[in-house]
Order: structure tokens, then sequence, then C-alpha cells
């Protein structure tokens, strides 16, 4: 009897250390289950991020080539285009393959810096057009962060950034809107000044769409920004020997 007994309870203490051991071993494998679902779906995420710098490598290419065609009719007189346009879009084939090349080297870290860079630099490129076609640009009005809702601007350290760069954005867009009212052109020039305006609008959708972009959405809106800059260089390129001589 008592032999029997102590079978019995060694045979409910290995189950019990068995069960344990089960349970164990489902808590492990748990986390790593979790981090094998985080390592595939981080896999996936940067092969559609190559796949997406990839098409516009190719993009950027077959401008460049389409580019040097246009500019070979530029100079050579059978197509013409005012001087501010020539070397704006000289300007631009060279930075928007700088800009896709950088796609590869953004991160989440370094993401709002480069945007923030790049906007600027576009800031400062329309302002000098208009400019040369207005003469001279109002004074930028500061604009209200408040949201859409009537909330108060957002305090946290990004959005805070962002809302007031949002701010000085629209700004200085409106200002050159106003420069721009009652300007006319023709010719090749007209072309020039519709391009400006044209940038002013898209610049001034990117800003409204920023505003409500959070930090998490880093990789959408820096592709976004290239994307619409290769758009953009596209269409000059296929514009530049639309006149002819």
């Amino acid at each position: 009897m008592l032999h029997r007994n102590t079978t019995i309870i060694a045979m409910f203490t290995v189950a019990l250390a068995a069960a344990a051991c089960q349970r164990d071993q489902s808590r492990d494998e748990t986390p790593t289950a979790e981090v094998s679902r985080d390592v595939d779906r981080a896999a996936e995420l940067q092969r559609e991020r190559d796949e997406a710098i990839a098409a516009l490598e190719t993009r950027v290419a077959e401008m460049e080539r389409e580019y040097a065609e246009a500019r070979q009719k530029v100079v050579s007189g059978t197509r013409t285009a005012t001087a501010g346009l020539r070397e704006e879009l000289n300007e631009d084939v060279t930075n928007v393959k700088q800009a896709v090349n950088e796609l590869r080297s953004t991160t989440a870290d370094n993401w709002w810096e480069r945007h923030e860079t790049a906007m600027k630099r576009t800031l400062a490129d329309i302002e000098a057009d208009v400019r040369r076609l207005a003469g001279k640009i109002p004074a930028a009005k500061p604009q209200d962060t408040a949201g859409t809702a009537g909330d108060q601007a957002s305090t946290a350290p990004f959005t805070s950034r962002r809302d007031s760069f949002v701010s000085d954005v629209r700004a200085r867009v409106d200002a050159m809107d106003q420069a721009l009212k009652n300007v006319t052109a023709n010719g090749a020039r007209e072309t020039e000044l519709e391009d400006t305006r044209a940038r002013l609008r898209k610049l001034s959708e990117d800003a409204d769409r920023l505003r409500s972009a959070d930090a998490d959405d880093w990789w959408d809106v820096t592709r976004a920004r290239v994307t619409d800059y290769v758009d953009r260089v596209e269409d000059s390129v296929e514009r530049l020997d639309d006149d002819k001589k």
C-alpha cells in the first residue's frame, strides 16, 4: 500500500513538473513569436521601401536622358526657354537625383530634419522666382497654429515643432500668392509664371497635409515629398522645349 501511494505521488509530481515546464516553455515562446513577427514585418516594410526607391531611381534616369535631349534643342536654337527656367531646371535635375538617393538613408530618427530642410529650400527657391516675376513680396503674416477643431497647438516636441513650421510655411505662401496676384506674362515667361503658381499651390497642399501628420508617418510623408518632386521636374523637363524659336 505504501509503495503504491509513493508511486502515485511520484507520478503526480512528475505530471505537475511537466505542466509547469510546458507553461514556462509557452511563456518563453510567446515573446520569441512576437519578436519574429516584428522582424518579418520590418523586413517586409523595408522591401516595400526598397522597391519604391528603385522605381523612383528608374524614373530619374529616364528624366535625365529626356532632359539632355530637350536641353540640346534649346542650345541649338530650335527651341527657346527663359534663362530662369533653364537655370532652375538644371538645378532641379541634380537635386531630385540627390533627393531620391537620400531616401535610402532616411530613417524615423532623421526624417524630420531632412523634410524640414527640403521644404525650406523649396520655399527659398520659389521666393526667388516670385521676386524675379513680381518685383517684391509683402511681409508674411504669422498664422494661428490652433487646430481645426479649435484646440490650442500641441506642446508635444514633434507636434509643436510641426505646427510652428506649418504656420510659417502657410504665411509665406500666402504672401507670395499676393505678390503674384496681378502679374501677367507672355511666351516662355508665361510658362515660368504658371509653373511658379503651380509650385505655390502644391506647397500649400503639402503644408496642409503636414499639419495632420504624425511622427510615425515618416516614410509616407517623405516618399510623397520626393515623389511629388520627381513628378514636378518631369513636367518641367517636358515643357523645357515647348516654345519654338
